[in-house]
């Protein structure tokens, strides 16, 4: 078992990757274990990841603001506060903030995290103009 008291770690910085990310994100990481790790995301307006799979599944928790999440063939739907969102292991997605409102969530990640190709920003547009 393993105990984590506090998910800000001071001493730990904030990030602002970009490599797998459109727009400004913020990640602070909770923990990282051998198999899974834990990081607080916050998304500004119209920021998003690149489409991406985890070998063994997500759990987002959304815990601000609005956004969106969309696995690949399938329509994108809408998140909101409170909302916790499994997706399983090697399911191709994305998943960020609407275009007017920031969105953060709670990522538990298990086992490896494969990076895809950047979301279109039409593909973007079209995702904010039809999820449900």
């Amino acid at each position: 078992m393993q105990l984590i008291r506090g998910a800000h770690k001071p001493e730990t910085a904030s990030r602002q990757p970009t490599e797998t990310f459109t727009g400004t994100v913020h990640m602070d990481p909770i923990f990282t274990a051998s198999d899974c790790m834990g990081n607080n995301v916050m998304f500004t307006c119209g920021a998003r990841t690149f489409w991406h799979t985890h070998e063994r599944g997500q759990i987002l928790t959304v815990t601000m603001g609005e956004g969106f999440i969309c696995s690949k063939g399938e329509a994108p739907r809408r998140l909101k506060v409170g909302d916790v969102v499994h997706i399983p292991g090697g399911e191709t997605h994305w998943h960020g903030a609407t275009d007017s409102t920031v969105m953060a969530h709670t990522a538990i990640s298990l086992g490896k995290t494969s990076w895809h190709e950047e979301l279109p920003q039409e593909e973007y547009k079209k995702a904010v103009e039809t999820a449900q």
